[in-house]
C-alpha cells in the first residue's frame, strides 16, 4: 500500500497507464532480445577451438548441439510461454507444476545467476576497448566508467522495453555485419581441410562443454517478458525459431571463415581472437570494426539480461512472492524498483571475472532447466486440457523423449563442475530455501505489503485482460491460477468474467 502512494511510481492498474506510451514488443525486437539473451554474436566462442584441440570439434559442436539442446529448449519454452503469457515466465511454470515454493526457488536461482552474468558485460566492454584506449586498464579511470556505463544502460531500461528492443535490433545488425564481410572476404583463402584438424590428446573436455553450453543456453530467459509481447501465442514461437537460426549462423560463419582461411595454431584461439582474425583476413580496418562491434555487443547483452531479470521480479511480485513494491511501474511501464535492484547487484558484482563465475552460472542454469523440463512433462500429464496456443507437435511420450538428450547434457555439465562450484551452489540453494519462508512470514505478519486478494487492483498485473483472449481462456481452464496469485477460487471467477 505504501508503494501505491508513491508519487513517482504508478500502480499496476492498467487504467492508470497510458497504453500508447507502453507499446508491446513485436517480432523483430523480440528476436533481437532472444538473440542477446542467448548469444550476442561470436564473441567468446574462440575458446571452443582451443579447448576442442582444433577446428573440428568446435564446428561439429555448433552444428550438433543446437539439435539436441537449443531446439528442444526453444520448443519447450514456446509451449510454456504461450500457455502462461504473463511476466514471470518459468517461475509461473514451476509454480503451476510443483507449487509456489519451488517456483520461488527457480526465480531466485535464475535472478541470481542473471545478475552475476550481467555484471560481466560492462567489464568486457572496457576489456575490448583497453587494447586501443590503454587508460581503461587503470583503476582510476575504470571504476567511474563502469559505474557510469551501468547507470546509463539502466536508464535505457527504465525508459521502456520497446526502446530496449529497438536498440537490440540496431546493435545486432552492427555487431554481426563485420562477420558477414569477413566471411565474404575469406572465401578465396579457405582450405576445407583445415576444418577437420583436431588433436584429441589436447582436448579439454570441461572447458569445451562449458563453452558450448554457455554459448547455446538461456532460450527460456525471454519468457519473463511474455506479458509485454504483442500476441504472444503467435509472436513467441516465430521469434524463437528466428533466433535459433540467427544464433547458429552467427557462430558458424565466423568460425568457418577464420579456421578455414588461416593456418593459425589452435592454441591462439582465446577470447578476443576474432579481432586478430579480422586483421589477418581483411586488414586493420576489419580488426577495428570487430573490436567496436564486440564492445557494442556487450551493451546489447546487458540490456536484454537486465530487462528479463527486472520483469521476472515484477512477475514474482504480482504472484505474491515478493513485496508489491517490485511490481510498481514507472510512467514508461517499466518496473522501477526491480530494475534498481538488479542494477545494484550488477555494480556490487562487477569485480568478478568471467572465469570465476562461468561454471557457477552453468551449474545454476542446469538445475533450473531440469526443473523446467520436469514441469513441461508434468503439465502435459497433470493438465492435458490446459489451453496451449502453441503446442510441441508431439504426443506426451515423444515429448518426454525430446527432453532426454538436453537433460543428459545438463547432468554432464554438472558432473564436470569443480568442488568449489558445488560448494558455492550449495550456499545459494540454502539461501533460497531460507528466503522463501522468511518472505512468507513477512506477508503473514504484514511487515511489508504484498499483492493479495484484498487488493482492488491485484489481478490487473502487466497486461490488460481484454487484450489477451488467450489469457482469459487459460484462466477459465486453469482453476489452479489461484495458486499462482494466491487468490480464492471465487476471485478467479470474477476476474475471468471481466
Amino acid at each position: 500500500m505504501g508503494s501505491n502512494k508513491n508519487p513517482i511510481l504508478t500502480t499496476n492498474d492498467p487504467n492508470t497507464t497510458d497504453k500508447k506510451s507502453n507499446p508491446k514488443l513485436t517480432l523483430l525486437p523480440l528476436i533481437a532480445l532472444i538473440f542477446y539473451e542467448v548469444s550476442g554474436g561470436p564473441f567468446g566462442v574462440e575458446d571452443s577451438v582451443r579447448s576442442g584441440g582444433g577446428a573440428l570439434l568446435s564446428l561439429l559442436g555448433f552444428l550438433i548441439f543446437p539439435l539436441f539442446w537449443s531446439i528442444p529448449e526453444a520448443l519447450v519454452t514456446a509451449e510454456l510461454a504461450t500457455s502462461f503469457p504473463k511476466n514471470g515466465g518459468y517461475v509461473i511454470w514451476i509454480s503451476s507444476a510443483f507449487g509456489p515454493f519451488w517456483g520461488f526457488q527457480q526465480g531466485f536461482w535464475k535472478w541470481f545467476s542473471g545478475v552475476m552474468d550481467n555484471a560481466l558485460y560492462p567489464v568486457l566492454f572496457l576489456d575490448y576497448l583497453k587494447h586501443s584506449v590503454p587508460v581503461f586498464d587503470q583503476l582510476y579511470a575504470r571504476v567511474p566508467v563502469l559505474i557510469g556505463l551501468t547507470v546509463l544502460l539502466t536508464y535505457l531500461n527504465y525508459r521502456g522495453l520497446h526502446i530496449v528492443g529497438t536498440s537490440a535490433v540496431v546493435l545486432a545488425c552492427f555487431s554481426l555485419l563485420p562477420f558477414v564481410v569477413m566471411g565474404i572476404v575469406s572465401i578465396p583463402k579457405i582450405q576445407p581441410k583445415r576444418w577437420v584438424s583436431v588433436d584429441f590428446k589436447k582436448v579439454e573436455w570441461r572447458g569445451y562443454f562449458n563453452s558450448m553450453f554457455w554459448n547455446l543456453n538461456y532460450w527460456d530467459k525471454a519468457s519473463t517478458l511474455a506479458g509485454e509481447v504483442e500476441d504472444p501465442s503467435r509472436t513467441f514461437p516465430k521469434a524463437l525459431y528466428g533466433a535459433v537460426i540467427l544464433v547458429v549462423c552467427s557462430y558458424l560463419i565466423p568460425l568457418l571463415a577464420g579456421t578455414g582461411s588461416l593456418d593459425s595454431d589452435y592454441r591462439d584461439w582465446t577470447d578476443g581472437y576474432f579481432a586478430e582474425v579480422g586483421m589477418l583476413i581483411g586488414g586493420s580496418w576489419l580488426k577495428w570494426w570487430i573490436q567496436v562491434a564486440s564492445a557494442m555487443s556487450n551493451l546489447g547483452l546487458f540490456e536484454a539480461e537486465m530487462s528479463s531479470d527486472a520483469f521476472q521480479l515484477l512477475g514474482m511480485s504480482e504472484m505474491g512472492m515478493l513485496p508489491s513494491v517490485f511490481a510498481s511501474r514507472s510512467k514508461f511501464g517499466t518496473p522501477t524498483i526491480s530494475i534498481l535492484c538488479s542494477a545494484t547487484g550488477v555494480i556490487f558484482l562487477s569485480w568478478m571475472s568471467f572465469q570465476e563465475i562461468l561454471e557457477l552460472l552453468n551449474f545454476l542454469y542446469a538445475i533450473g532447466m531440469l526443473f523446467e523440463f520436469a514441469a513441461f512433462i508434468k503439465l502435459r500429464l497433470k493438465k492435458p486440457d490446459l489451453h496451449r496456443p502453441y503446442k510441441v507437435p508431439l504426443k506426451t511420450f515423444s515429448a518426454t523423449l525430446l527432453c532426454v538428450p538436453p537433460a543428459f547434457l545438463l547432468i554432464l555439465v554438472m558432473c564436470l563442475a569443480s568442488a568449489r562450484t558445488f560448494l558455492v551452489t550449495g550456499v545459494v540453494l540454502f539461501v533460497g530455501c531460507i528466503l522463501y519462508p522468511a518472505l512468507m512470514l513477512m506477508k503473514i505478519k504484514k511487515w511489508a505489503h504484498f499483492i493479495s486478494d484484498d487488493d482492488d487492483d491485484v489481478n490487473s498485473t502487466a497486461c490488460d485482460v481484454e487484450d489477451h483472449e488467450s489469457l482469459n481462456m487459460h484462466a477459465r481452464d486453469e482453476a489452479g491460477v489461484g495458486l499462482l496469485y494466491e487468490s480464492s477460487s471465487s476471485k478467479a471467477k470474477n476476474v475471468s468474467q471481466t
